[in-house]
């Protein structure tokens, strides 16, 4: 039987400890006393107006808006958020919430918030576009962003108003995960204000500069009687090659039988689909364009194939992209994938030959070592997705 002496001395660190943590709790549960109210605030009830919020702080509105999507169990990638969640005794974490959870008043009140917010950043941020529906955006007020950011920020104009992005998977999960994101049937570009338009082209000009890229789609309109060059194609990643190549016919109208192409220029205002034109119709500098941007396709394919890669080569890719060109090697030897939306875009390029029987076997000595390297480099790959949370 154990002495009283002993009982007590094991007792002491259980209590100690129990101290620490309900003292450690009570602390952090102070910690925040400018959104203490709006923790016992049903916003699933009840409506608020930007003059409820206007004397919080952009670091208050943010964890304001946290606690709407907290009371559903919403995991936050933002480190501060969820670090204020997780001090609270309300919050039950659910890595299954989804956005159908939100009601229409707590959507109502989210929007109040999150526009708040845009008010007061100094610079523009994933999330603000909604803001500038009828309010030019300056060079200033864009500040410095980092390509997929840009990438977002131009997408997020043309998301409000329900465009798809099939074409770009993450892109397009992105604003799945958006509780303001609506996904129209039909994609009108011309629903975007004028000064939208202005907005959209000034992000595309800084991208461009940042990138330091010559061309890019949506530029094919300044060659349709202008030649272009090899050099004017360095730094565009195969999809965007594929893009520019198809918007040369799609100048003329034709109607594209691919889903993601379909989209794409369908929601470009210049599109206007011609049921008449034929592909064998484009002459001149148009066919020599296409001419040329098939033949550097094929030089970044055979590249893949039959030139090593470099860690160094890859340096600032996201996963996303550095994925793309792992599948690339794969589906030059017939891979078919069981991912829906990778078969279809690679079943959908002229080159690509579905070969049931594919191994890896079948890799070359250049394209395993290849596929190991862009591997690696996957491992510690920095995710689009967890970049940007808007």
């Amino acid at each position: 039987m154990k002495s009283p002496f002993n009982f007590a001395r094991l007792l002491l660190p259980l209590l100690l400890l129990a101290f620490v943590s309900a003292f450690s709790l009570a602390q952090a549960q102070d910690e925040y006393p400018a959104v203490k109210d709006w923790e016992n605030f049903d916003f699933a009830r009840k409506t608020i107006a930007p003059a409820d919020i206007a004397a919080l702080s952009i670091d208050d509105l943010k964890l304001v808006r946290g606690i709407v999507f907290g009371k559903h169990g919403r995991v936050f990638k933002d480190a501060e958020i969820r670090r204020y969640l997780e001090s609270r005794s309300w919050y039950k974490a659910n890595a299954n919430f989804q956005n159908s959870a939100l009601n229409d008043t707590e959507r109502s009140n989210l929007d109040v918030i999150r526009i708040a917010e845009a008010e007061k950043h100094d610079t523009v941020q994933a999330g603000d576009m909604r803001l500038y529906q009828s309010r030019a955006l300056t060079r200033k007020k864009l500040g410095a962003h980092t390509n997929a950011e840009w990438t977002v920020l131009a997408a997020e104009i043309q998301a409000i108003h329900g465009k798809r992005f099939d074409g770009t998977p993450w892109l397009q999960q992105y604003f799945d995960e958006r509780y303001w994101y609506r996904p129209a049937d039909h994609y009108d570009p011309k629903s975007l204000s004028a000064i939208e338009r202005k907005n959209l082209q000034l992000i595309d000009t800084i991208q461009r500069q940042q990138r330091r890229v010559a061309l890019a789609p949506g530029d094919m309109e300044l060659f349709e009687n202008k030649l272009i060059t090899p050099a004017m194609l360095r730094g565009l990643s195969l999809h965007e090659l594929r893009l520019l190549r198809n918007e040369v016919y799609a100048r003329h109208g034709r109607i594209f039988k691919t889903i993601w192409l379909d989209q794409y220029f369908g929601g470009q205002p210049w599109y206007d689909p011609n049921p008449d034109f034929k592909d064998e119709e484009l002459s001149g500098p148009d066919k020599t364009n296409v001419e040329t941007i098939v033949a550097y396709e094929n030089k970044l394919h055979n590249q893949i194939s039959t030139a090593p890669i470099t860690s160094a080569l890859l340096q600032g890719l996201f996963l996303e992209d550095v994925r793309k060109m792992r599948e690339e090697i794969y589906a030059r030897q017939g891979k078919v994938f069981k991912d829906p939306w990778t078969q279809k875009y690679f079943a959908s390029l002229d080159w690509y030959k579905a070969n049931p029987s594919y191994s890896d076997a079948s890799l070359s000595t250049v394209e395993k070592g290849n596929v190991a390297v862009i591997a690696a480099y996957e491992k510690k790959a920095v995710t689009a997705m967890s970049t940007i949370e808007g």
